[in-house]
């Protein structure tokens, strides 16, 4: 049976299955999955709880031999298999069958794996443990699922986020969902719940180097270059890794590029803006940089991104820090030029 993550509660409630495979590539909501089913097995009397993992040279047969020694003892047991490449082999795809055929009495055994492809999800150890049990998919957030994500993450700690809040809290965390919780359980301690600011999570995050990271880009946006310059410094002196820095820049340019190919079509930059959510306490500054360059332009900073990334990866000579500080004065406008020699 296939069941999404957001119909487990409701399942859990109910006796469980005596097989779950749980599944796929985000490790957060995966995590979250499997922490429900072992805690509605304890709920239901699985005290006994045994964890494998299958490794190179795994042994098979001592997943069968749990199971018989399971069938000594009145206690209920709840089995973990670990499967992270998703591939248990020929052998191990055996014993999943054999297991799915006869399941132990008072034992539940749960499968998580990392991402499955067609291929294996088409396979007869995977059709057996969707037929003898629930098979549970854990599909990465969206980026435009994530604003409702982080809500209802909210919600559950009694915070009701502004607007601009979220929106502060989508750019910060970008995807990383086990940051994303751990911001709001940082956000939950200080703020008590209730009504949350944008100012009361800039605050929160004041001292994150990731957030003095969006502080570099903001100032570069509003063509202040030398305080900017001095956001660069500062940030190396901290020892924060320059891929950090790159990765904020470049998703920032990208945004712009997009913004200014809409403008290009005749949208207004507050249109622009609007569809690519810019939350309005920063609209002043990328409102100035959309007015600084053109299409083109963006478009030439995006190249100079992806070629000072090839000089962090080794690929390209230069001083990464250098051609840093490069694309940063560019972008706010105050671009360093080299001198010619003759």
């Amino acid at each position: 049976m296939r069941l999404q993550a957001r119909q487990l509660e409701s399942h859990l409630a109910e006796p469980l299955s005596p097989v779950y495979l749980v599944y796929g590539d985000e490790p957060f909501q995966r995590e979250q999955v499997c922490h429900s089913v072992r805690e509605a097995a304890k709920a239901q009397g699985h005290d006994s709880r045994e964890v494998m993992h299958v490794e190179q040279k795994f042994d098979w047969s001592a997943l069968m031999e749990a199971a018989n020694a399971l069938s000594l003892f009145a206690e209920k047991r709840l089995i973990e298999l670990h499967i992270p490449s998703g591939k248990p082999g020929t052998e191990g795809g055996k014993a999943l069958q054999a297991w799915c055929d006869n399941p132990p009495m008072d034992t539940v055994l749960l499968v998580i794996a990392g991402k499955l492809e067609k291929a294996q999800q088409s396979s007869k150890w995977f059709k057996a443990l969707d037929q003898a049990g629930v098979v549970i998919p854990v599909w990465p957030i969206k980026p435009e699922q994530l604003p409702g994500w982080i809500r209802e993450r909210m919600a559950s700690r009694d915070m009701q986020p502004t607007d601009e809040a979220l929106a502060l809290l989508v750019d910060k965390v970008e995807g990383n969902l086990l940051a994303a919780d751990q911001e709001l359980e940082k956000l939950r301690l200080l703020t008590g719940g209730g009504r949350v600011e944008a100012e009361q999570v800039a605050t929160a995050v004041s001292d994150s180097a990731r957030f003095d990271i969006f502080g570099l880009v903001d100032v570069a946006l509003a063509g202040d270059a030398s305080r900017c310059a001095r956001m660069l410094f500062g940030l190396r002196s901290e020892g924060v890794e320059p891929i950090l820095i790159l990765w904020a820049l470049s998703r920032e340019i990208r945004s712009l590029c997009g913004m200014s190919q809409l403008m290009q079509q005749g949208q207004s930059a507050g249109q622009a803006m609007g569809q690519f959510r810019v939350w309005q306490a920063r609209q002043a500054p990328v409102q100035a940089a959309l007015r600084r360059y053109n299409l083109k332009r963006w478009q030439g900073l995006l190249w100079q991104a992806g070629e000072l990334e090839k000089v962090l990866k080794g690929q390209a000579a230069g001083k990464v820090w250098d051609e840093l500080l490069k694309l940063t004065m560019k972008l706010s406008g105050k671009p360093l030029f080299t001198v010619a020699r003759g």
